[in-house]
């Protein structure tokens, strides 16, 4: 345990996979499951060079170390306190070296990265429009939520510059951006090839979809199986059990 080196506020997570941990500060943003489940969705066979855009505290790359043989994890993020958490993290972890994550703007990422310099970018980006929905009152918490710093144009932009010739795009989203999503895939040369709409029961709608893309891809869409979370009674399916295994 490394509760000598956390910080007022901060508490250390234990991420049920390869005996991680994740130092988190309630007062900011807490990683929730569409991060887990964005990290079980990627397919990286073999030693990929993987970047996350927006990692918050860190969650997405130290879940792909613990999910991959990838030995090139990066992150970019730009809130410095985020950066602070997530290198404690990685430390934590033992694996330095092999993740690390670089503070930066999305809007920028290609400049700080290089044009393809990945085989896989992978985003849990804001889900609101700058101005729809109900903001925090923490500015943290706003960033995380809502497309203030950057857009969804900006996230799939960058990504598509940054992605070698077949590289793969992975992102979780909110349905009611499907077409918006989709559209800016297409235009900068990101082909949607996998999507998955995650119910939160199953007479509910969907409030959560898994998008893959290949850059320069054919087109060709393949829907996969609904994802049901919660069980009438309230406990996890046995699909979303079977996903939290897969990683063990």
């Amino acid at each position: 345990m490394m509760t000598n080196n956390l910080k007022e506020g901060e508490r250390l997570d234990d991420l049920q996979i390869k005996g991680y941990e994740l130092i988190q500060n309630p007062k900011y943003f807490c990683f929730g499951m569409d991060a887990v489940l964005l990290s079980h969705y990627v397919k990286a066979p073999g030693d990929k060079k993987i970047l996350d855009l927006g990692s918050g505290n860190g969650i997405i790359p130290v879940m792909l170390a613990a999910l991959t043989k990838s030995t090139f994890i990066r992150g970019l993020e730009i809130q410095s306190h985020n950066i602070d958490m997530a290198e404690r993290s990685i430390e934590h972890n033992g694996l330095l070296g092999r993740v690390s994550v670089v503070q930066g703007d999305i809007k920028d990422a290609s400049k700080i990265f290089g044009a393809s310099s990945f085989d896989i970018v992978v985003t849990n980006p804001p889900y609101m429009r700058g101005e729809s929905g109900i903001k925090n009152d923490l500015d943290e918490r706003t960033i995380a939520r809502h497309e203030v710093l950057c857009s969804l144009e900006d996230i799939i932009r960058e990504s598509s510059k940054m992605l070698n010739a077949g590289g793969r795009f992975y992102m979780v989203h909110r349905p009611l951006r499907l077409v918006d999503i989709f559209s800016l895939m297409r235009e900068y040369k990101i082909e949607p090839k996998g999507m998955r709409l995650v119910y939160p029961y199953v007479h509910k709608e969907p409030n959560m979809v898994l998008i893959e893309g290949i850059k320069d891809g054919r087109p060709e869409l393949r829907v996969d199986k609904p994802l049901i979370i919660y069980e009438p009674n309230g406990e996890y399916t046995k699909q979303l059990l079977e996903i939290y295994r897969s990683g063990e």
